[in-house]
């Protein structure tokens, strides 16, 4: 946006902000150096300051939408706390960009850049900006931002993030949400030894894993890139998923199933009299157990785009005649191995390689370290020695 620059010392209009960020300071909370890239991915230049410039013949249309908190399960911690406190100032009742002041750089993901700000009059609370240059993306690449825009207004979970606000500011798309100070995942394993963590620490993160991804499903959504690079950190030390572009969305329909199992009661017993000392019921009872499981999964969901990460690409999403919710499963499993050994279970020494390991039927052999995982089978599910 080229404005003729002027310093004031007001709180600016968004028509008045120019997009430049001058910043060396980066961390990979958010960002996507890794060697392992996604399919789906776009070199993004958009720079940004926090320089205040007005002019008198530029004219931006900004949209804000600040997310209602009414219902959702954080709506008393200092972030919405802030938010509010900021609209409740605001001539329209709105969250706008001029209220953000930017402090560094983050990161670099598949659309856009990531920035830490915080609100002008409050630094009690820091959030994450994603911001996203439309004008440099394709249509597809369009459809990816609006994809995760609508995902991210449906989340209400503690390892999901909040969407604060999305903010639409000329050709800039803007999403305030959550940021986590502690990195990622996969920054966490290269710190460890064996690039590997300890199993009572692969319990507790599968766990989380799991439970974001069951929710998810719940709401009909396919993630369809989870990765370490995308399993967030939070200060308190709980994950966060990130990252919604490569999702879709089907129908869902919940149920719940109900089972009743007889089990068989030994009465009273005598021992009878054959060489092998077996035992004699002389009564049996049967008593009814009832098992009850909530069933919320996308079984419908179907799609032939072939997104995600290669190492952790499911058969089914490579030979491309269709997939559905069990490639998120099938990656679940790829990211347990992963913990537990340091390396993902299909790796080559190319990628090529990796890809014809997971589209084979063939045998293959995977590594294995006592008091860890006892086997691993072909469709992502393992019995695990705890």
């Amino acid at each position: 946006m080229d404005v003729e620059e002027t310093q004031l010392h007001r709180c600016p209009s968004d028509a008045d902000l120019d997009f430049s960020f001058n910043s060396t300071a980066t961390d990979r909370t958010f960002a996507s150096s890794s060697a392992r890239s996604s399919l789906a991915r776009s070199s993004l230049t958009l720079s940004f300051n926090d320089r205040l410039s007005t002019t008198s013949s530029t004219t931006t249309t900004t949209t804000a939408t600040t997310v209602k908190n009414s219902l959702h399960h954080r709506n008393c911690d200092p972030h919405w706390s802030a938010i509010k406190t900021a609209t409740n100032l605001s001539t329209d009742g709105k969250l706008h960009l001029r209220h953000l002041k930017l402090l560094r750089h983050l990161g670099t993901g598949n659309l856009g850049r990531v920035f830490l700000c915080q609100l002008r009059d409050c630094s009690d609370a820091s959030f994450a900006l994603k911001v996203i240059d439309k004008d440099s993306l394709t249509k597809k690449k369009l459809s990816h931002v609006q994809m995760e825009g609508e995902i991210l207004s449906m989340l209400d979970h503690p390892f999901l993030p909040t969407l604060y606000a999305h903010l639409e500011v000329s050709h800039y798309s803007c999403l305030l949400i959550d940021y986590c100070p502690n990195g990622d995942l996969h920054s966490l394993l290269r710190k460890q030894p064996g690039n590997r963590l300890p199993v009572q620490a692969v319990k507790f993160f599968a766990a989380e894993v799991l439970v974001a991804l069951e929710y998810l499903h719940a709401l009909g959504v396919v993630y369809r890139d989870l990765k370490p690079e995308n399993i967030l950190l939070r200060e308190d030390g709980h994950i966060m998923l990130s990252d919604f572009d490569l999702c879709f969305k089907a129908d869902v329909v919940p149920t719940f199933d109900r089972r009743v199992q007889k089990k068989r009661m030994a009465g009273s017993m005598r021992k009878g009299g054959n060489c092998f000392g077996a035992v004699n019921r002389r009564g049996v009872e049967e008593e009814e157990v009832v098992e009850e499981e909530f069933v919320a999964e996308p079984t419908a969901a179907s799609s032939r785009s072939c997104v995600g990460t290669h190492e952790y690409l499911a058969p089914e999403l490579l030979s491309g005649n269709g997939h559905g919710n069990g490639v998120d499963w099938w990656a679940f499993g790829v990211l347990v191995y992963e913990l537990l050994y340091g390396t993902t279970p299909f790796k080559g020494g190319s990628k090529e390689s990796t890809l014809r390991n997971i589209a084979s039927s063939k045998h293959v052999t995977f590594h294995m370290m006592e008091g860890r995982v006892k086997r691993w089978k072909r469709p992502g599910i393992w019995s695990r020695s705890c």
